[in-house]
């Protein structure tokens, strides 16, 4: 896929100047009730870890623009910017972005607002004064309920109509038959995940959510489809 690019690069010199990174990545991680103070520090951990991986790096290093723009989002009832964008290049920056990841305090709380969270990752991206090639939005979570604000559908909608793509990280609980065993995989391949080459890829516990994150990272930087064996669906 990136030759084909740098091949039209080289063809519309217009659109190479158009664009200034390979991908616009909003991380929308689950700040909710039913993630306590040591999960959430736990998530960021795995992000930080999963960003500054050589693989990872690597991924990146190999896009067209050698760059993506990243920033993290906690969502409960509210949703809180983490980390501002940032845009991550290679070692030095992805490890800037991990550092300041583990500092802020936690400022997101209450029940589920997916559908707002969902809204606020478009905005995010629709006001920062980047121009990426892709635009993709990295969801996880516990559950599939939405207690306040915009209907995930409304949402969902809403953020497919504008060509970004919404890719999905469901946290399976081994201690909550109802969520783990339930279904969570498929709602959010039902419910949530959408846009060109949307995919869920699942955490089966909290020891693997940091290599869950890095599969799910390298996928959508280099613009892959997964495979099936770690991919519920696609769509």
């Amino acid at each position: 896929m990136r030759a084909l690019l740098l091949f039209f690069l080289t063809l519309s010199p217009a659109l190479a100047s158009a664009q200034d990174t390979d991908l616009e990545l909003v991380l929308l991680a689950d700040a909710s009730g039913s993630i306590d103070a040591r999960e959430t520090a736990f998530q960021r951990q795995g992000y930080a870890a999963a960003i500054t991986d050589p693989e990872v790096v690597a991924a990146i290093q190999r896009t067209a623009y050698g760059s993506i723009a990243v920033t993290y989002v906690e969502w409960a009832s509210n949703q809180v910017t983490v980390v501002d964008w940032t845009r991550i290049d290679g070692p030095e920056t992805a490890q800037g972005f991990a550092d300041a990841l583990l500092v802020p305090p936690r400022q997101a709380y209450g029940r589920n607002a997916i559908g707002a969270a969902l809204l606020e990752g478009l905005r995010l991206m629709e006001e920062n004064d980047i121009d990426g090639w892709r635009r993709v939005i990295d969801f996880s979570g516990d559950s599939a309920n939405n207690w306040s604000g915009p209907s995930i559908e409304e949402a969902r909608a809403e953020v497919l109509a504008a060509g970004v793509t919404i890719n999905a990280l469901p946290i399976l609980r081994p201690d909550d038959p109802g969520r783990a065993q339930g279904g969570l995989e498929a709602l959010y391949e039902d419910r949530i995940i959408g846009g060109r080459g949307a995919f869920v890829v699942t955490a089966e516990d909290r020891a693997s959510f940091a290599e869950a994150v890095k599969r799910k990272l390298i996928l959508e930087i280099s613009g892959e489809m997964p495979k099936r064996d770690y991919a519920l669906g696609l769509r």
